[in-house]
């Protein structure tokens, strides 16, 4: 049942970026967010949504799309009748945390202990090295000092992508490497980049193939565990995914909050998968809940204020490279 009468404030706000981030068939010049912030008798839940660009979930649909079910918010509904109010999205991801935060406020207890954590710890986070020429990406992947994990995008041009995994892996033959895709490959091309990642060490392949083109990974050798992405958006679609992928990469935005990622993560792992968690590219108020979700988590992708200009203060902070976020961040029981 509903709880009590909530004042809703949703706005858009645009995010700089340092430099321009590119990935196959994308590059990101900015990261437009939506902010929502819920009241309730001097308390305050915030939540913060950057939507699923390749879906077309942008901002201004996101604000819209909330600002069209302003009533129901208001009347005070829960994160599980907000499950059934809106489908997974940024809209729904930026109100499930909102309502996170508020709910730690009411029970007077940080939203980790809400979620079942005990004693969150700082986490080792990949860093991510956008798609360009490779001489250029082992400088990107040098700059990374403290960093234990990389992240490299890859554009489907495999000749290129070579080189790319080459070279940052002889710029870093220390660190954790993992390469993403983001469906940037089919089977002929796939086979002549998977020996070159085992020759490099890369321990994670995200995303080769399209979203909906599931099935080219039949017959393909895990010589590496693979990783979905894209292809997982929700609670239904895990199950379809056991069999062609090793590793779940679970976003907040694509799923609709940590309710569902949490419950993402729980089946997946039921089923026998591996665990990710990723991030948009954000501030510290979106990476804090995903920070949650990253304690029952075997891999981390929690990186994205570092691409920004400018971040939240207080902010999570990097050191080690390990992510950590302190509840003043967000999830705090203060009121």
């Amino acid at each position: 049942m509903s709880l009590t009468r909530l004042s809703l404030e949703v706005r858009n706000e645009n995010l700089r970026l340092k430099e321009p981030f590119r990935i196959s068939g994308y590059t990101f010049g900015e990261s437009p967010i939506t902010l929502v912030t819920l009241r309730e008798d001097g308390r305050e839940g915030r939540g913060e949504g950057a939507g699923v660009y390749y879906l077309g979930d942008k901002p201004d649909e996101m604000l819209a799309t909330i600002e069209g079910k302003r009533g129901a918010i208001e009347s005070g509904l829960t994160r599980k009748e907000l499950r059934d109010l809106l489908p997974p999205g940024g809209a729904r991801n930026a109100l499930d945390c909102a309502l996170w935060e508020l709910e730690a406020k009411r029970a007077g207890v940080p939203a980790w202990q809400l979620a079942g954590v005990e004693n969150p710890r700082p986490l080792l986070t990949t860093f991510t090295v956008s798609a360009k020429a490779p001489d250029e990406m082992a400088d990107g992947a040098k700059t990374y000092t403290q960093a234990r994990a990389i992240k490299i995008k890859l554009t489907g041009e495999v000749e290129i992508d070579i080189e790319r995994v080459r070279a940052v892996r002889a710029a870093r033959p220390d660190v954790w490497l993992g390469v993403d895709a983001n469906q940037g490959y089919i089977p002929s091309t796939l086979e002549r980049l998977l020996p070159v990642l085992v020759e490099a060490r890369v321990s994670l392949l995200e995303q080769p193939c399209a979203r909906g083109h599931e099935a080219e990974l039949d017959g393909i050798d895990h010589v590496i565990p693979i990783a979905a992405d894209e292809s997982l958006q929700s609670l239904h679609e895990v199950e379809a995914l056991v069999g062609r992928f090793d590793v779940v990469n679970i976003k907040l935005d694509k799923c609709g909050g940590l309710t569902e990622g949490l419950m993402i993560g729980e089946r997946a792992r039921a089923l026998g998968m591996k665990v990710m968690v990723g991030n948009m590219i954000g501030t510290s108020l979106a990476m804090a809940p995903a920070f949650i979700l990253g304690q029952q988590c075997d891999v981390v992708d929690l990186d994205g204020p570092i691409f920004l200009t400018h971040d939240r203060e207080p902010g999570v902070t990097y050191k080690e490279g390990l992510v950590h976020c302190d509840d003043a961040v967000w999830g705090s029981a203060a009121r």
